[in-house]
């Protein structure tokens, strides 16, 4: 029996690279560095990485778009 690998398709790591990207203009851009000065206090959001910062940051600027 053969060894096989499995690698992810091309596209998988564009996609990632264009993430990597994305986080950070987020990051960068005044509307998050609000987002997070007016959240200072908050404990829970220091502790979490910049991806799940910016999920979250994304998560409520839509919600909020929503209403």
């Amino acid at each position: 029996m053969s060894n096989s690998t499995i690698t992810a398709p091309a596209h998988f790591s564009d996609d990632n690279q264009l993430w990597d990207d994305l986080k950070k203009v987020i990051a960068s851009s005044s509307g998050f560095q609000r987002w997070q000065l007016e959240r200072g206090a908050d404990a829970d959001l220091l502790h979490l990485s910049l991806e799940r910062r910016v999920r979250c940051y994304l998560r409520e600027t839509l919600e909020t778009l929503a209403y």
